[in-house]
């Protein structure tokens, strides 16, 4: 069927004078030719017709006289190279509320193209200027492809999406807007391929959840406020219309619309930037707040005004192989509860942090470069979560990471170099380091902590202080790793300081190579020093600490030097090719057990008491003259560890504690086992296999927490442990929220108890009753681990009810191979809960007149032994109860005496259980 041709012309034979006479006559599938000249009318399209300027672009303008200057209501009509112009009103110059118009290098001024209800537009090589409010705005469930167009000089924003509507844009162009240059609402979805919004007033990108969007390959620019800006709406998503429809239109319905943005995103719901760069911001680069969720993937965020990247509130960030530079404040932010992963890339050359967290939030960062900052390069603050596994940290004009204010920090793999202050400084936070690399930094390792950080298999060179500094009154744990060529001491340990240092080694350093201060208690073993300006080990003094398999040599001053007051013991230590073996200040109390010294220049040392020497040298003992000091600081006196002096007098509150008499002879008994372990180990004997971690199985109250501190402290007394302090924890304490949680969160736990004991009460929620899948398992497979890592360094009790204690040992079969043995913690007896609170009594200055005891007798005789009975709990508030009826009697007395205040009465026991 041959197409008709019409003519639309100002004047002539044949021709129609305006394009809707035209319209009138034409059938579906006419073409229309426009003849150069200006119409004014508004014209309404509802058919398959072709309308073209004859002369091309520029020829013909269809100016509105009233309303939109094109409005299409169905059909699939084409406009190619004609100028549309909006009437004086302001509205939309072209409105397409149905059908599949193609609109294709057009131009549209004074208006914006509104698309409504389902309409299925495309638009090719189109320009929109001199627009009021948006220059396109979508909405409702219409489906728009936009190629090679340009949007420009706009009272408002460039596009706006809202509803459900969907977009496809390709290399198209939005600039010098007043408003945003791409605005997405409600449950909008768009892909934008290739494009440029610059030079807008406001965000070059503003998302409001749950619209999503996909921009690859654009470029985001010259922007006042923020370059990318995805947060929620308050009351509801902005930019939407009434009455413009809800029906979902399929992708397939969609005529030309290109690629799916559902499918584009894999079905997310996040935000995606892919090879994208955002400059020249007014603001930050990129803003995500509220619940959003956002992707970053091969981006570039340079010379913003602010921050990179913002993550705020409950949002989550993700950074892949993307590049933050050159930026005049931080370069990735995360705060509130926000969640920030970066996996590769760099951050560089920032005015501020290159990344900051603060506030519970949580920060993933692996294969990272983080160089060149102002202030501190990571800096995790507030309760943060902290991860970084294979990053490199340099050239930071602070220090590199810094750990504060409770933040928990774990780091693997992690490379610093050249911080002008600390490497890692830990200070009121918690950190687990391994097979980190610092070099060139102020102090490479700094702790102030009362957490128990982790440093394991490190290597610290060419510090400008300290390789390693752990504060005052700070517990840490060192195993592995190196020390060397650092301008003072390898290790510091400050006042009062607990640390565990394992299989270290400490070289070339021009101060001593480990230094013990003031009250500080290590437990050294394995530790090597060599090369050292000054001393090998210097204990200051009061100086206490245990020293095992360690060995000393090519030291400047003598290899070992024990100032005034203090006790550390050394134990099979060797001191080797070094001038002077040992200088000991008179007051000096320290021991020296099984230990040598060899090729030493200077031995001031007498010989074992058998004359015997080894390897060329004399035994070391203590009591030899005094030698140089190796520094100047002071410190205060630390209460003494627990000694085997205190072992009667522990024994004996054992004994006092009221019932248990099966569980204090079970005590008891492992106590003089351990005694004959403790004598095998001194006379050089191999040890029996032995278990110390155990089982308490009982109902609440019946003393289970009281028995594990005193079992602590007599592991103490016998040597057995360092300090034999109790950490309390439980499920909550343990287990983590989500995936990759619980292990540093048990490892945390597990840390504070080295030295002591780790009681775990209520165990069996770790297993809960039919959860396979619960991280419980990964809390319980971690602390086997520690369990078998550190099996001389911490007992484990687990503690709960009998029958669900069954059930956690059936969970794993490791677990019986450690808990070998079961205290089982009888209820108390009535007669027992009496005596309790004759005990708490006597405490609080209060004794009970014989007819009250009889009385409280009674009333536990009555009381109903159900799940939820107290035991010793139940009797200290029973004692509190009776306090409280003693004084409302006592306060109505005039003059009471000494007795009156202090007696309890019968009348004194609680009305309702009183006989």
């Amino acid at each position: 069927m041959k197409r008709s041709v019409l003519r639309v012309a100002d004047r002539g034979w044949g021709t129609y004078r305006t394009l809707t006479a035209a319209l009138r006559a034409a059938d579906d599938g006419s073409l229309i030719h426009v003849q150069p000249g200006e119409y004014q009318e508004s014209v309404v399209l509802d058919r398959d017709v072709t309308v073209v300027a004859e002369k091309g672009p520029g020829t013909v303008r269809v100016v509105a006289r009233r309303g939109p200057a094109v409005t299409v209501n169905g059909g699939a009509p084409v406009l190619r190279e004609l100028t549309i112009v909006a009437g004086a009103d302001r509205g939309p110059a072209v409105l397409l509320t149905a059908g599949a118009p193609e609109l294709e290098r057009c131009q549209v001024s004074g208006g914006r193209v509104e698309v409504v209800r389902d309409a299925a537009p495309v638009l090719r090589s189109c320009t929109v200027e001199e627009a009021f409010g948006s220059g396109a705005h979508v909405t409702g469930t219409a489906t728009v492809v936009v190629e090679d167009c340009a949007i420009r000089s706009v009272a408002g924003h460039g596009m706006t999406l809202a509803d459900e509507a969907r977009a496809q844009v390709r290399r198209t162009t939005l600039q010098r807007v007043t408003g945003s240059g791409l605005v997405l609402a409600g449950q909008a979805q768009a892909v934008f391929d290739d494009c440029a919004v610059g030079h807008v007033g406001e965000v070059a990108l503003r998302v409001h959840p749950p619209a999503r969007a996909l921009l690859r390959g654009c470029r985001l620019h010259d922007s006042e406020g923020q370059g990318v800006l995805v947060a929620e709406v308050p009351g509801g998503a902005a930019g939407t219309r009434p009455g413009t429809g809800t029906r979902h239109v399929p992708a397939d319905e969609a005529r030309g619309a290109g690629e799916d943005p559902a499918a584009a995103g894999h079905g997310e719901s996040r935000v995606r930037l892919e090879k994208c760069e955002i400059f020249r911001t007014g603001a930050e680069g990129v803003l995500a707040a509220d619940t959003a969720g956002l992707l970053l993937r091969e981006c570039t965020v340079r010379e913003t005004g602010g921050a990179g990247v913002v993550a705020t509130g409950s949002s989550r960030v993700e950074c892949e192989r993307s590049r933050l530079v050159d930026l005049p404040g931080t370069g990735l932010a995360a705060m509130d509860g926000a969640r920030l992963e970066v996996r590769g890339g760099t951050v560089a050359r920032t005015g501020a942090n290159g990344v900051h967290a603060a506030g519970r939030c949580t920060v993933r960062l692996s294969d990272c470069e983080i160089t060149t900052t102002s202030y501190t390069a990571l800096h995790f603050t507030g309760n943060t979560d902290a991860a970084l596994r294979d990053c490199t940290v340099r050239d930071s004009a602070q220090h590199a990471v810094r750990v504060e204010e409770g933040a928990d920090l774990l780091a693997e793999d992690v490379v610093v170099e050249r911080a002008r202050m600390n490497g890692f400084d830990v200070k009121d936070g918690d950190a687990v380091l391994r097979r980190c690399v610092i070099g060139e930094t102020a102090v490479g390792i700094r702790l102030d902590t009362g957490h128990r950080p982790l440093l394991e298999d490190c290597e610290v060179s060419r510090s400008a202080d300290s390789g390693i500094e752990v504060a005052a009154g700070t517990r840490a744990v060192v195993t592995g790793g190196r020390v060397a060529s650092s301008a003072s001491a390898g290790v510091f340990l400050d006042e009062g300081s607990e640390a565990w240092i394992e299989d270290l080694s400490i070289d070339d350093t021009r101060g001593s190579g480990l230094v013990i201060w003031s009250g500080a208690r290590p437990r050294v073993r394995s530790v090597t020093v060599a090369g050292t300006g000054k001393n090998g080990v210097y204990a200051g003094d009061r100086a206490q600490g245990l020293l095992e398999d360690c060995s000393m040599s090519a030291t400047g001053y003598p290899a070992v030097h024990v100032g005034a007051g203090a006790t550390p013991v050394f134990r099979r230590c060797l001191v080797h090719d070094t001038g002077e073996d040992v200088s000991l200040d008179d007051t000096a109390d320290a021991r020296f057990e099984q230990c040598r010294s060899r090729d030493v220049g200077v031995t001031t040392l007498p010989a074992p008491a058998d004359g015997g020497t080894a390897d060329g040298g004399t035994a070391v003992a203590a009591g030899a003259p005094g030698g140089p000091a190796a520094g100047n600081r002071t410190g205060p006196d630390r209460d003494a560890p627990v000694g085997a002096e205190q072992l009667p007098g522990l024994l004996a509150e054992l004994e006092q504690l009221v019932g248990l008499e099966r569980v204090k002879q079970e005590v008891a008994s492992m106590t003089k086992l351990m005694q004959m372990v403790k004598r095998r180990q001194e006379a050089g004997l191999q040890p029996p296999p032995l278990s110390r971690h155990l089982l308490f199985a009982g109902n609440p109250g019946t003393g289970k927490t009281t028995v594990a501190r005193l079992y602590g402290r007599l592991l103490a007394a016998l040597g057995l442990l360092t300090s034999g302090h109790l950490v309390e924890a439980d499920r909550s304490s343990l287990v983590g929220e989500y995936v990759g949680h619980t292990a540093p969160k048990t490892s945390a736990v597990f840390r504070r108890a080295m030295g002591g004991v780790l009681f775990i009460d209520e165990a069996y929620a770790l297993v809960p009753a039919g959860q396979g899948g619960d991280f419980g398992h990964e809390a319980i497979a971690t602390l086997m681990k520690l369990m078998e890592d550190h099996r001389d360094d911490v007992v484990v009790i687990a503690a709960g009810y009998p029958e669900d204690m069954e059930r956690l040992m059936a969970s794993n079969p490791g677990l019986a191979s450690r808990f070998t043995r079961t205290l089982t913690f009888e209820d108390y007896t009535s007669a027992d809960l009496v005596r309790i609170v004759e005990y708490q009594a006597s405490r609080h200055d209060y004794r009970l007149d014989p007819d009250a005891a009889a009385a409280l007798l009674e009333h536990f005789d009555s009381v109903a032994r159900t799940d939820h009975f107290g035991n010793g709990r139940a009797a200290r508030q029973t004692f509190q109860r009776m306090t409280e009826q003693h004084a409302v009697r006592v306060a109505d007395l005039d003059g009471p005496t000494d007795e009156d205040l202090t007696v309890l009465l019968p009348t004194d026991v609680p009305e309702a259980v009183a006989r």
